[in-house]
């Protein structure tokens, strides 16, 4: 395993780390998922991601199950949640950043997760309502009573990032280290356009999310969508145009071509791609299987193999920046 440094900060997290948006809970329990995160521990991941609104905090509770039975030493992983949409429907619980909703959220994520403190803690979506001030003093005082080690932003434009540093130098608080875009083959703008000068004046981290664009890169959705895949999942009909975007499936045709050339898979070849981008600090994985787990951590071994040719072939067939929108 590689591992790389969390932006300028101190703390180094594994190259490919574990996910447990989608599958915890909806496609994984707790014994499955002790499969994946021991299949992962073993090949060298310390991360693990997860989000107070992944499966309304089941998935929470079956991370924080997993990892009582594995009993691994807590300073040999790091483990995140994500704050932000909430799991109760009531005002000042919701789709909000403000500090009563930040501290209860912690609490709250932490009970489920049955720990003392996370290592990563995310700002999940921006929050227009409420001024970056109040955010950005809440988490300072999160990470000073030890609930939390590093926080950071998903999915904040460059702009409020940098409000929010600004706000955190000014009055020497707890700064934000690293954020958790969204960043694939087809996803690429904000990464390395948008973001470029915050990692390069600001050291800032990258976890990044979706590297298979929700399993589109892996090549299974090019004669549709198969039962039992995330296109079928109740909640998920949203990704079915993208899952079946045939721009999208012709790209990624051409670009099995160029993984076979390579003795990979389209999806290790994927995971390559975006470990090949030196601001990204952990490329998160999902997996539904154990399998699949291994499959993945074999992306290392691809990315040595993606030399400036193979690089510039991909660039080719990719075209623009952004296929899809945010999802």
């Amino acid at each position: 395993m590689e591992y790389r440094h969390l932006g300028r900060s101190g703390i180094q997290v594994s190259a490919l780390s574990l996910g447990s948006w989608v599958t915890f809970h909806n496609q994984v329990d707790t014994e499955a998922a002790i499969q994946a995160m021991s299949a992962a521990y073993d090949a060298g991941v310390n991360f693990f991601d997860n989000a107070e609104i992944y499966a309304n905090g089941k998935s929470e509770e079956i991370m924080g199950a997993a990892l009582k039975k594995l009993g691994w030493r807590r300073g040999s992983y790091l483990i995140s949640t994500k704050l932000f949409w909430g799991i109760n429907d009531s005002v000042n619980e919701k789709n909000t950043l403000n500090r009563k909703y930040l501290i209860e959220g912690i609490n709250g994520s932490l009970k489920r997760l049955d720990m003392d403190y996370v290592d990563l803690i995310f700002c999940h979506r921006p929050d227009p309502s409420t001024p970056i001030e109040e955010t950005v003093w809440a988490m300072h005082n999160i990470v000073e009573w030890g609930k939390a080690l590093y926080w950071g932003t998903s999915e904040w434009s460059a702009a409020e990032i940098m409000a929010a540093i600004e706000i955190a130098d000014r009055h020497h608080l707890h700064k934000p280290v690293m954020e958790q875009p969204q960043y694939n083959m087809f996803s690429r703008h904000r990464v390395e356009v948008e973001y470029a000068r915050l990692f390069r004046d600001h050291g800032y981290g990258a976890t990044t999310w979706s590297p298979l664009a929700s399993g589109l890169l892996t090549g299974k959705y090019n004669n549709g969508i198969p039962e039992g895949s995330r296109g079928k999942l109740p909640g998920y009909e949203w990704l079915q145009d993208q899952l079946t975007n045939k721009d999208a499936i012709t790209r990624v045709q051409k670009l099995q071509v160029i993984a076979s050339g390579l003795g990979v898979t389209m999806a290790q070849l994927a995971l390559a791609w975006c470990l090949k981008n030196p601001n990204v600090s952990s490329v998160i994985t999902g997996a539904s299987r154990v399998e699949q787990v291994r499959e993945n951590m074999k992306a290392l071994q691809a990315l040595e193999k993606l030399t400036p040719e193979i690089m510039s072939k991909i660039s080719e067939i990719l075209g623009p920046k952004d296929l899809f929108a945010e999802g």
